[in-house]
């Protein structure tokens, strides 16, 4: 007998005498070893640097448990191009680009309904507080003023995620929840199968759809009634060390931080009385936002019993304040630094709860950001670094050569009709009344775009829709980001540092978005279920964290997925 077939024999005798010791044990030996819970934890906007950068004020059993004894991958990259709240949840969820689970923006101009579209918008499903949806008038997130439909469900999402393989797999017996202050980091986490609250800044509480409940749960009216969110009223959000300890802490104000409705620009930030109009949006733009979230999931694990049999359960908890400070003083900013000291003190309460009512050698935690942020203008300007600046989008029609496109086609009125990030859409009536080649028009656009200042690329829908690209990086982390019937007629890219600072009349500090490293780069981090200590340098995808949850589960992948399981993980 050869070596090669001995070697065979061999393996096909060991996998018999796996197998049938397993059978022999039965299928709770198996059951014995899943997790109890799988508990993932996104942190909005969190650039894969700051928490090692902000070192210095952390403590114990927060960042630092996960970083030094989980298995933290430090080399993970987005590969989509524009790096959005909503793009990189549901990415995270279905382990897939936009391209296959169809959130290609925040918000898209839907063809059929000829107007704005928000992501999880949904007329058939009515939020079960009436009047939830958005606080008029003092929402800093515009894209979510954007929705003229009060509902919300997962149904544009277009591809299953990991906890809708959960469901399907366990027979419907995974419990399944996402929290967040944000209702698509919800929304997207919890899936098509599970169930998602937000919290809502009109009524200073946690809600819900129709598509997930028809009446709430009692425990979330007694939360709710409790009024966490009263106890913030008339205090302020101070600094949790001496300044001397932070790396900032002698760069408190910057003339670019943005002072909305007298929070301010430097510490103490008053929150003001609980009837002010502003009151609930300031706790969103403080660790207020994050502990109200922690708060509302500590019970939510409690009420729910998760983690309390063999059947595993699934809880994810969407952290938004990062994302909110990061906009409005930068990501270099005194107020970012301690946002991360309150979030890690956040995270160590969540931890040890969690080790508490589950144990946390029966909880897989994974860890990882929507996408990452980039330093404001006014502080790369500050260092030298002068091409930073912000890009003026309402002069995009007004400009001379798109005056003479405008004379050539015969366009008495806007060629461009609107910019909703990343997508530039076109008069696409007055092209067919003039009976125009809507490619052509596209394609001669986008030449002009390319000469405008601070922009790097601009690509036409029908070069997306045809392939006919040049492979490079760029133009395929573009492609990744492009739906045919989602996206616009000409993706904008801006070059490195050059950004949009103006939300809807708001003027803001730094926008994410874009395809540059600044924002596809955030933490990778799996801790928890007895997995070892470890720091991997590889190159891997946050992708890849929905195909390590299947594998480890041993469920079937989400649809979409296209990440590869990670095998420092999976190793037992």
């Amino acid at each position: 007998m050869s070596a090669t077939k001995s070697i065979s024999v061999l393996n096909r005798m060991f996998s018999i005498s796996v197998l049938a010791a397993l059978v022999a044990v039965g299928p709770n030996a198996l059951a014995s070893q899943r997790p109890k819970l799988i508990l993932q934890i996104t942190v909005d906007a969190l650039r894969g640097d700051l928490p090692g950068r902000f070192g210095n004020v952390l403590g114990e059993g927060g960042f630092r448990y996960l970083m030094n004894d989980g298995i933290h991958y430090t080399n993970a990259h987005y590969q989509h191009a524009n790096t959005e709240t909503i793009v990189g949840h549901a990415s995270l969820a279905t382990g897939t680009v936009p391209a296959a689970h169809g959130m290609i923006g925040n918000v898209w101009f839907d063809r059929e309904l000829d107007r704005l579209a928000y992501n999880i918008e949904d007329a058939n499903y009515h939020l079960l507080t009436v009047g939830a949806d958005i606080d008029q008038g003092t929402e800093i997130d515009p894209t979510q003023r954007a929705a003229k439909v009060e509902g919300r469900s997962p149904n544009n999402i277009l591809t299953s995620t990991l906890s809708d393989e959960m469901a399907v797999h366990f027979a419907g017996q995974s419990k399944i929840f996402a929290v967040s202050v944000k209702d698509r980091g919800a929304v997207s986490l919890a899936g098509h199968a599970g169930k998602a609250f937000w919290f809502s800044k009109a009524g200073g509480e946690f809600v819900t759809s129709s598509y997930y409940y028809d009446q709430y749960p009692e425990w979330v009216n007694k939360w709710n009634a409790r009024d966490p969110a009263a106890a913030y009223s008339g205090k302020s959000w101070e600094l949790l060390h001496r300044s001397s300890q932070y790396l900032f802490g002698d760069a408190d104000d910057r003339e670019y931080e943005t002072d909305l409705a007298g929070f301010g620009r430097v510490f103490p930030h008053a929150y003001g009385e609980a009837d002010d109009k502003y009151f609930t949006t300031k706790l969103t733009l403080s660790p207020a936002g994050d502990e109200l979230t922690l708060d509302f999931a500590k019970t939510l694990l409690d009420e729910e019993q998760l983690g309390q049999d063999d059947v595993p359960d699934f809880l994810a908890i969407s952290f938004s304040s990062n994302d909110y400070v990061g906009h409005m003083f930068g990501a270099s900013s005194l107020e970012i630094e301690d946002n991360m000291a309150r979030l890690d003190r956040t995270l160590a309460d969540l931890f040890a709860y969690v080790d508490e009512k589950v144990g946390l050698a029966n909880t897989l935690i994974v860890l990882s950001a929507d996408h990452g942020q980039p330093d404001a203008p006014g502080y790369l300007n500050a260092l030298g670094i002068d091409r930073a600046h912000y890009f003026d989008t309402d002069a995009l029609d007004r400009t001379p050569a798109i005056e003479a496109l405008k004379k050539q086609f015969g366009f008495g009125e806007e060629l461009i009709e609107a910019y909703f990030h990343p997508y530039v859409y076109l008069n696409r009536e007055l092209i067919r009344e003039k009976g125009l080649d809507q490619a052509s028009v596209e394609n001669a656009v986008a030449e002009e775009l390319r000469k405008f200042k601070g922009v790097a690329e601009a690509v036409s829908s029908t070069a997306l829709r045809t392939a006919s690209l040049p492979d490079t990086v760029l133009m395929r982390s573009i492609l990744r980001n492009f739906h045919p019937k989602r996206s616009g007629d000409i993706y904008l890219v801006f070059e490195p540092d050059v950004f949009i600072n103006d939300f809807d009349g708001l003027i803001v500090a730094s926008t994410h978005g874009s395809p540059w490293r600044y924002d596809t780069y955030v933490p990778v981090i799996f801790a928890g279920a007895g997995l070892p200590a470890m720091k991997v340098s590889r190159a891997v995808t946050p992708y890849d964290i929905a195909a390590t949850l299947a594998n480890y589960l041993g469920t079937k992948p989400p649809s979409g997925a296209i990440g590869t399981p990670l095998v420092e993980v999976l190793k037992k």
